[in-house]
């Protein structure tokens, strides 16, 4: 293959002008997907969120559950102590041991209603975050459908394009081997610049096709020679003659 410098410049314009009906082609298959491959994206960023939120909800559910443990098994202590101290007292044989014994176990009483209140307020946080992790399941679910939805709109047009858009980048690196890199670079710059994607277009009725700015007659015969490439001076959109771009078709 004959290297980008040996090309004529008509050969790069006709390369161009193939270039730039390719990534029509392409840019159609973009529209045809529309904001699916975004859509799908963000959706299962989503997903991905909700199932880590719902899996620190439950852990913080556990540990609740875990802390209620603890503090049943504080009550049940606590509880054995004071049957233990009320047996003592008993046998006190002073006012002094009598007053130790009372005071253990109001200690103990204490802290089996402190006990029963941790527990409850835990028992409470459960079933608030019970509902949160309800809600998250059902956003997940609600979410995944919405995927499935998606992906499986999405999948039937990559089936159909799958083929076209293969031949198409297939056709569109072929292009690109017959043009400098420094006019591909100009090339895909414009491309950015406007919505419709067009960087090349023809001359029609004396005016530019991209901008319908009026093309003088003098730069439509340098057009038609094809030995330099111009650009239209109001868009900067790269110029080619009518016959050289109604010539070239893409299937």
């Amino acid at each position: 293959m004959a290297a980008v410098k040996d090309f004529s410049v008509e050969e790069k314009l006709n390369a161009l002008v193939l270039l730039q009906k390719v990534d029509s082609k392409l840019d159609e298959i973009s529209i045809l997907k529309g904001e699916l491959p975004i859509e799908v994206k963000d959706l299962e960023d989503e997903i991905e969120g909700l199932h880590a939120r719902q899996t620190r909800v439950e852990e913080e559910i556990n540990g609740m559950q875990e802390f209620i443990n603890t503090k049943k098994e504080t009550i049940k202590e606590s509880e054995a102590l004071v049957k233990k101290y009320e047996k003592q007292s008993d046998n006190v044989k002073n006012n002094r041991e009598f007053e130790a014994i009372n005071k253990e176990i109001e200690m103990q009483t204490l802290e089996v209603k402190l006990s029963e209140k941790h527990i409850k307020d835990a028992t409470d946080d459960i079933a608030e975050k019970a509902k949160q992790l309800e809600a998250a399941k059902k956003a997940v679910a609600t979410k995944e459908a919405n995927l499935s939805g998606k992906k499986s709109e999405l999948e039937k047009i990559i089936a159909e394009t799958e083929k076209e858009e293969k031949q198409y980048n297939k056709e569109a690196k072929e292009a690109r081997s017959h043009v400098d890199e420094r006019l591909l670079m100009s090339y895909d710059r414009i491309r950015k610049n406007y919505r419709n994607g067009l960087a090349v277009v023809p001359v029609e009725r004396d005016s530019c096709g991209g901008c319908f700015h009026a093309i003088p007659p003098q730069k439509q015969s340098e057009i038609k020679l094809r030995k330099k490439v111009i650009v239209c001076e109001n868009c900067g959109r790269i110029l080619v003659d009518t016959d050289l771009n109604d010539t070239i078709e893409v299937k």
